[in-house]
């Protein structure tokens, strides 16, 4: 299926024209039918030469409807633009043409109704005259009359043409479902309307309803008048929603897949000029943002000549190179067209910060690009990068990835050099600690998981190592404690070496300079054990102890016992039986002695 939309002057044919084309009334109101005046959305569809089928969305051509008209034609890839031969261009016709050329709209026909009331050549040069400079330009036109048949046969073949012309969608694309028409029916409830222009809606699947962010189930699904299992964009389709109400979905809400869309209501644009020969202007600081069926007020804060930040009164799911136009809706004017070159762009608190970001945004192709948005800022989730529009699969080596986080090598440098620093400051303020602590590296690079210190470690070899937990400089990661440390550790280990379980006294240790930050620093470089009560012993003391007390002969024992063997005091003993059982490798008897757990 291809979906088309209609544009044109008020009462220049357009719905008479799809009503000849498909044998079906597009007005659906009795009011729309009785006055031969288009107020809403019309839907009808036929099937072309050579079976393809086109479903036509149909607007209304009233100055008072125009944000009616942009929410049919925002999701749809071509136009037929009518023009009457007895009336020429109008106009509602000049509007029309600004809004679609503002969007980008490429595809489509010129189509000359009334033909058969007047010569339409006059009227089709002048048309061509006006397309001319704009992205429509060069439309094929064909004249016609819908009362007589006069030219329909050309135009259906056209169409046909037209329709093998339109880029074919992504079947796998993330849905984005702009809601043009919201209504209730009895016994199924909430039910919405939309252009899908790519990806696939099934029965049963979970989506978001944006900007509310609500879930939503796909209870059923029509397209062109039928019940479907599945729809696949481009199409027309009716979707009954299980979840919402009829009060809480607007026309301009969207329905997206699940985790794969960034609503932002921040966004940096670049402007284009309705026509090639007029740039942009006007740019008051109020405006209303039209993309797809959503039309929402923002403010305008100009950065450079063609580029400009945009606030929005509420989040949209947004993608880099997404087209929109500005309008002023008091004027009743098409401002500009724009293109989406950031969703998610930086602040601007300082002085000089515009025009700064302007000349940044000179560069930006407004082209969803994986590697140059790693690349602008530094780090982002893979998950980000997908939101936006951009495709981590082409990612390069100069991306390094822990998980989902994705840092770009030129930033793990600069924060490398940055820790070396920092390393270097902490190990000279703290010199009975191994090393800064990964969590506090971190805090320091304002970097949110811990994984993304380990990247930036990795980034600087020779210079900087990860050792439990801690984050030390290359050339001290092998003797990091102070030469008198290591002299008292020398002293112990050689007293403890001699008699494992004659843990030294507090006065011993005193003697030898060892307090209670020596202690901890060296416990946490794993050169001496804490059993607990002030006593420390050398590493693999509670092995040795085990060993010692298997050899009694007896599976029980006594606290006695355990001292003799282990040639120690009670004040060691104690707290060593204590920390055995703590660990499972003893248990205490009903008689007050301990056993071993073989």
């Amino acid at each position: 299926m291809q979906v088309i939309a209609t544009a044109g002057h008020v009462d220049h044919g357009k719905s008479t024209l799809v009503r000849a084309l498909t044998g079906m009334q597009p007005d659906r109101w009795a009011q729309e039918q009785r006055r031969g005046l288009t107020i809403g959305l019309g839907f009808v569809w036929t099937e072309l030469p050579g079976g393809r089928t086109v479903a036509f969305v149909d607007v209304p051509g009233h100055e008072r409807f125009v944000g009616t008209m942009l929410a049919g034609v925002g999701p749809v890839p071509a136009v037929l633009f009518v023009v009457a031969a007895d009336e020429g261009w109008m106009p509602q016709s000049a509007e029309h043409l600004d809004a679609l050329a503002a969007l980008g709209t490429e595809h489509g026909l010129l189509v000359i109704t009334r033909s058969d009331l007047a010569s339409p050549e006059q009227a089709m040069r002048e048309a061509q005259h006006q397309l001319a400079g704009t992205s429509l330009a060069g439309l094929t036109p064909v004249c016609v009359s819908a009362t007589s048949g006069m030219g329909m046969a050309e135009l259906r073949a056209e169409l046909a043409a037209l329709c093998d012309r339109l880029p074919s969608p992504d079947p796998a694309a993330d849905v984005r479902l702009w809601v043009d028409r919201v209504f209730t029916v009895r016994g199924a409830g909430t039910v919405v309307t939309g252009t899908l222009p790519a990806g696939q809606l099934s029965a049963d699947d979970q989506v978001i309803l944006r900007p509310s962010g609500q879930p939503v189930t796909v209870r059923g699904l029509q397209a062109l008048g039928q019940p479907v299992t599945r729809a696949t964009g481009v199409a027309r389709v009716a979707v009954n929603l299980r979840g919402a109400t009829t009060g809480s979905v607007h026309r301009g809400d969207a329905l997206v897949t699940p985790d794969r869309w960034l609503p932002t209501g921040v966004l940096d644009v670049r402007l284009h000029p309705v026509r090639a020969d007029q740039p942009p202007g006007g740019l008051v600081e109020q405006l209303v943002l039209h993309i797809g069926a959503a039309a929402v007020p923002v403010r305008v804060r100009p950065l450079g000549p063609d580029t400009a930040r945009l606030t929005l009164r509420g989040p949209l799911p947004l993608r880099i190179g997404d087209r929109a136009l500005l309008r002023d809706p008091g004027g009743h004017r098409i401002v500009a067209g724009l293109t989406v070159l950031d969703v998610a762009p930086p602040e601007l608190s300082r002085r000089g910060d515009s025009a700064r970001r302007a000349a940044r945004l000179a560069v930006f192709t407004g082209v969803p690009d994986a590697a140059a948005e790693v690349a602008r800022r530094g780090v982002v989730q893979r998950q980000q990068l997908i939101a936006m529009g951009a495709d981590p699969a082409t990612l390069g080596d100069e991306v390094l990835t822990a998980g989902e986080w994705l840092l770009h090598a030129d930033r793990a440098a600069l924060l490398a050099k940055q820790l070396v620093a920092v390393a270097t400051e902490h190990a000279g303020a703290n010199p009975l600690e191994p090393g800064l602590p990964l969590g506090a590296a971190r805090r320091t690079l304002e970097l949110a998981d811990n994984r993304l210190v380990e990247l930036v470690v990795r980034a600087a070899p020779g210079r900087l190592v990860l050792r439990a937990g801690r984050v030390l400089r290359a050339e001290t990661a092998g003797h990091d404690l102070p030469t008198k440390l290591r002299e008292a550790l020398g002293a112990v280990r050689q007293e403890l070496t001699a008699q494992p379980f004659a843990a030294p006294s507090a006065n011993r240790l005193a003697e030898l300079g060892l307090g209670r930050k020596e202690l901890a620093a060296l416990v946490r470089a794993g050169e001496l054990e804490h059993i607990g009560g002030g006593i420390y012993l050398l590493p693999g003391a509670e092995q040795a102890a085990v060993r010692v007390l298997a050899e009694l002969g007896t599976p029980e024992f006594t606290l006695s016992a355990a001292r003799e063997a282990l040639g120690t005091t009670r004040r060691v003993a104690m707290p060593l039986l204590e920390l055995l059982a703590r660990r499972g490798r003893t248990s205490r008897t009903e008689d007050g002695g301990h056993r071993l757990i073989r």
